[in-house]
């Protein structure tokens, strides 16, 4: 992300009317409502007979506070991609400048200056200040909910006021046909009968139907119309009341998911993993220790991480062979994301560990992300998307054929631009339908299935003196220190062989690109994960990036919870 984008991103949480944050940006709020304040006031008094020195002061501070607020609309138009990816560009900002609020910043801030060029009454000067006072609802919460109210009904006000029309059309015209014969000077067309009906919708205040019906018929068509004109407040009102209670409800479950989402991040507390000396977030919680710890139902449980973009739901019975006689336990995953297909950290390595199915195999983006963060490599992950069907990005046609991959394709080329790049794809085997291997690592980059010559033809490694160093590496050292077997494509290949691999799409042509397969039984349910994950960091640093050392992040040894500032 370009320093550009982040001031971007900073000005849409400073913009985004929330008065109930902890951001500094609230004082800005505050600073823009006592504007809008000030400013009305000043039109309020400019109603009264002042003096030359107090009209000159309101002057002046009319001019502050158009220049303020032109600054203020000005970087508001110009951040409303950050708001919404349909703002982007120059037709998607004019589609932001016709938004409810958008359209009340322009006419109030810029038809100050317009006023140089086309000479607008006083009078529309004036009206155009006092409009500003509608931008304080923006801060309101009882406006939000009126309005989610009203839109939450919309359908129905509309089909409410459509048959309201189409009936008072036809009694108009029944009125019409025997008012006529009555009073043919009066009624001389069907206008007059339909002004008349709806004027009385109104009260008729500009007199435009006076004429009352005298035949019979006309006045039992007028006791219907007065019946309507009663429905046609009742009706929408109640509508109306009926979504501002919605509105009430799904505010109050909004603020219960988010202090349940609190409450959740709080529940995966970093714990020290004694080996390493480094302070772990837990690779998953069960729904049952959740309710243990955190007193919640399931059902909030279940509900908290629909909600939320950094939870999910997961089956550890999918993580164990069949052999095993897996037996369903659901729990909870927690990640990073700062992406919208995902998590990107760059943090200048020639090593970019992927990781591209954590959206549906448990815990190998969590070990992931550890491997990175030891190693202090470049991190990519695939967390969000649909789980079902899924459709791995190893699949792609274009950068338009799922949510998030264009996104992932620029950051992918970002990582990868420099020269003797190396991507890691990190893979889950031996669960779910898989067998248990002999192996429990499995190196593949790109060869057939049993195919373990290093130097065959067709591989998406250039460099193969480092990727020999590091397979015979792993193998030996895995072995004595884990008493852990690795292979190179014995019973994993084709993984990253297709067309459509990302490896063909990338702008650096001679990066070199392999997978590491690892068991279930290894990076999740074996006790030394993290010291395995620490180790592969060692041997990938030494042997590929060419370092005899790793330097640690001191975050390694930080407490906290979850992933908070835990990104970089």
């Amino acid at each position: 992300m370009t320093k550009r984008e982040e001031f971007k991103q900073k000005l849409a949480r400073i913009f985004d009317g929330d008065l109930s944050t902890t951001q500094w940006g609230n004082i800005f709020d505050y600073i823009i409502i006592g504007l809008i304040i000030i400013s009305t006031i000043t039109v309020f008094i400019s109603t009264f007979d002042v003096s030359p020195q107090c009209e000159q002061i309101l002057r002046i501070i009319d001019i502050v506070t158009v220049i303020a607020f032109t600054i203020e609309v000005s970087l508001r138009i110009w951040s409303a991609d950050a708001i919404s990816e349909e703002y982007k560009g120059f037709w998607g900002r004019v589609k932001y400048c016709f938004t409810f609020y958008g359209m009340i910043d322009f006419l109030s801030t810029y038809t100050f200056y317009i006023a140089f060029f086309i000479p607008l009454p006083y009078a529309v000067l004036k009206s155009l200040r006092v409009v500003r006072l509608i931008r304080v609802f923006r801060y309101m919460r009882s406006f939000r909910l009126l309005q989610q109210a009203i839109m939450s009904k919309s359908k129905e006000l509309l089909i409410s006021m459509q048959f309201l029309v189409v009936v008072t059309l036809m009694l108009s015209f029944v009125l019409f046909f025997y008012e006529h014969a009555a009073q043919p000077d009066i009624y001389n067309n069907g206008i007059k009968s339909v002004v008349w009906s709806f004027a009385q919708y109104i009260g008729d205040p500009g007199q435009v139907a006076d004429n009352p019906p005298i035949t019979i018929v006309g006045r039992v068509v007028a006791c219907i119309i007065g019946l309507l004109g009663i429905a046609i407040f009742a009706v929408p009102a109640g509508l109306i009341g009926a979504g501002f209670s919605e509105a009430m409800e799904e505010e109050l479950k909004k603020e219960e998911l988010e202090e349940n989402h609190r409450r959740l991040c709080q529940a995966f507390e970093r714990k020290l993993h004694r080996p390493t000396g480094f302070q772990i977030v837990p690779p998953y919680l069960s729904v049952t220790e959740i309710q243990a710890r955190m007193s919640l139902k399931a059902d909030e449980i279940i509900d908290t991480v629909e909600s939320s973009e950094n939870f999910r739901l997961i089956n550890l019975a999918s993580t164990q062979t069949i052999d095993e006689h897996p037996q369903d336990i659901l729990a909870v995953e927690h990640f990073a994301t700062n992406r919208p297909y995902g998590c990107m950290i760059d943090r200048g390595s020639k090593i970019t560990i992927f990781s591209p199915s954590n959206i549906v195999d448990p815990a190998i983006g969590w070990f992931s992300y550890y491997l990175a963060k030891i190693g202090d490599f470049n991190y990519i992950a695939r967390e969000l998307g649909e789980k079902r069907p899924y459709k791995s990005f190893y699949k792609f046609e274009n950068a338009d054929s799922a949510p998030g991959l264009a996104e992932f394709l620029e950051d992918m080329n970002t990582l990868t631009k420099a020269d003797d790049a190396w991507v890691i794809t990190m893979l889950p085997a031996s669960g779910a339908n898989e067998p248990a291997f002999p192996t429990q690592v499995h190196i593949n980059a790109g060869g057939e299935k049993g195919n373990e010559d290093i130097y065959a033809e067709g591989l998406t490694v250039l460099d193969r003196e480092r990727l020999k160093e590091f397979v015979e590496s792993c193998i030996a050292s895995l072995k004595s220190e884990f008493d852990v077997d690795t292979d190179f494509q014995r019973y994993h290949g084709m993984g990253i062989n297709g067309k459509n691999h990302f490896s063909r799409k990338l702008d650096n042509t001679k990066a070199n690109c392999f997978s590491l397969v690892l068991a279930w039984s290894l990076c999740l349910w074996d006790s030394r994960h993290i010291s395995v994950a620490k180790h592969l960091a060692e041997l990938i640093a030494k042997h590929i990036e060419g370092k005899s050392e790793i330097e640690l992040s001191s975050d390694l040894k930080r407490k906290g919870t979850g992933f908070n500032d835990y990104t970089e």
